[in-house]
């Protein structure tokens, strides 16, 4: 149980999406606030999520074989190939948009006669993220815990709340473990709050230029996490149905 959570809770904390709107939120007036607030509705996810899933369970693990177990794995072998063909689908996706950009050459000849206006220029994007940053700008503290919400990887917290199944409360380890997938699935957005805080003229700055980063590697993230857990949750609820 305690590698599957780590493992959920790397690839919660590495998902490019929420990183990239925390940095909006944070660069926002009264960002310092905003933040603490996305964070506070970030945590409070895995807090109800887990301590229902304790509350059904009583806090005790089903027995080996026991259809409680046989279901809880199928769930999790559900959601593993869900993310697996979710991986596979943003991979077509991005093929297909790849395919669909025109060649340097094709570019070039284009600027040369009629200029290429199929995909946005540098300006627009800018003008785009200024729309959301004013936006978060009028935005009320207490609206940065309900887009802490909708902004959570859902798929990948089923799959923690389906492992928590297992956790027996009895065991010191375990709450460890709980507190640990909390601490791990938070830590990005807890290092830009702190870097914020403690650093703000500097921070700004680094982390929109680290947001814009993000914004063209986000794809590759997104289907390289989803791929790799949805994998491994699959062999293993594979391995633990057959065994």
């Amino acid at each position: 149980m305690v590698l599957d959570l780590l493992l959920i809770a790397l690839a919660i904390t590495l998902d490019p999406l929420p990183v990239m709107a925390f940095v909006l939120v944070v660069a926002s007036a009264r960002g310092v606030w905003k933040g603490l607030t996305f964070i506070l509705g970030w945590l409070a996810c895995f807090v109800a999520v887990i301590a229902l899933v304790l509350a059904l369970t009583g806090g005790q693990p089903p027995a080996p074989k026991s259809p409680p177990s046989t279901a809880a794995l199928a769930i999790k072998l559900t959601i593993g190939v869900a993310l697996v063909l979710y991986g596979a689908h943003r991979h077509r996706r991005r093929q297909l948009v790849r395919d669909r950009t025109p060649s340097a050459a094709t570019t070039a000849t284009s600027e040369a006669g009629h200029p290429d206006t199929s995909e946005p220029d540098v300006s627009s994007r800018r003008g785009s993220s200024s729309s959301i940053g004013s936006r978060l700008d009028r935005g009320s503290v207490g609206a940065s815990a309900g887009l802490a919400v909708l902004l959570q990887p859902w798929g990948l917290v089923a799959a923690g709340a389906v492992t928590v199944v297992e956790a027996n409360t009895s065991h010191f380890s375990t709450w460890l473990a709980l507190f640990s997938f909390c601490l791990l699935a938070t830590a990005t957005l807890l290092a830009a709050e702190l870097y914020v805080v403690f650093a703000p003229e500097s921070a700004q700055p680094r982390l929109l230029r680290m947001r814009a980063w993000m914004e063209g590697h986000q794809q590759q993230a997104i289907v390289a996490g989803c791929l790799l857990i949805g994998l491994y949750l699959t062999g293993k609820s594979i391995y633990q149905l057959t065994s």
